[in-house]
């Protein structure tokens, strides 16, 4: 099976491709792993792109398109298939994602879609707060302290309200005509994300085992 797995932050995406993974044995692809295997390696690719990462610079679409054509020209792609986790993030990377796979004769089968409210994703990656002195970590709704003072807890800039609906919308604004694009080719299944993790996994794997 050769799927790609789409959501917002804080989605569940990272925990549900996890479990796709183990479940249906494909190799995970994530964007992070790719790119630290393809420097390790020294592959072609990831010395274009270590050379960027060098500089401070970001990695040009062309590499990383690159080092993702390298990783699933390796063998064991053809015998397991494999899940795509935070690539393609923009309608471009998409466009070159189907020309890599058109040239290696590889079929996409399947785009699982995250979907969870963008309001309950705001509310789940702003809550968390820090105790100054302790350093321990709760958050307002999930795990809220027993003795809350508000005097005695900050946010990092990362977690607060107005930072985490920025990164939705840019999210939200780069995801929508990726969707769009594999919507019109029939390969989009929305999952429910607001659900229990484990029912989230019951209706992927009701997907996932139709498409076999």
């Amino acid at each position: 099976m050769n799927l790609l797995i789409m959501g917002l932050p804080g989605a569940g995406k990272g925990t549900q491709a996890a479990k796709i993974v183990e479940q249906f044995h494909v190799a995970h692809i994530s964007t992070g792993d790719m790119f630290r295997a393809a420097m390790a390696n020294q592959t072609e690719m990831g010395v274009l792109a270590k050379s960027y990462i060098d500089k401070g610079e970001l990695v040009p679409d062309e590499v990383t398109n690159g080092i993702v054509k390298e990783r699933l020209s390796q063998d064991d792609i053809k015998e397991t298939g494999f899940l795509l986790d935070g690539y393609p993030r923009t309608i471009e990377q998409a466009h070159a994602l189907d020309k890599t796979l058109a040239e290696l004769g590889i079929e996409l089968e399947g785009v699982i879609n995250i979907e969870v409210n963008p309001d309950c994703l705001l509310e789940r990656l702003s809550g968390r707060i820090i105790h100054r002195k302790t350093g321990e970590t709760f958050h307002k709704v999930f795990n809220p302290p027993v003795d809350y003072k508000e005097e005695d807890y900050y946010q990092r800039e990362d977690d607060k309200p107005e930072t985490v609906k920025r990164r939705l919308d840019v999210n939200i604004a780069q995801g929508e005509p990726i969707i769009a694009h594999y919507r019109a080719k029939g390969l989009v299944h929305d999952i429910e994300g607001n659900q229990d993790i484990n029912d989230v996994f019951k209706d992927i794997e009701k997907v996932l085992t139709n498409l076999k």
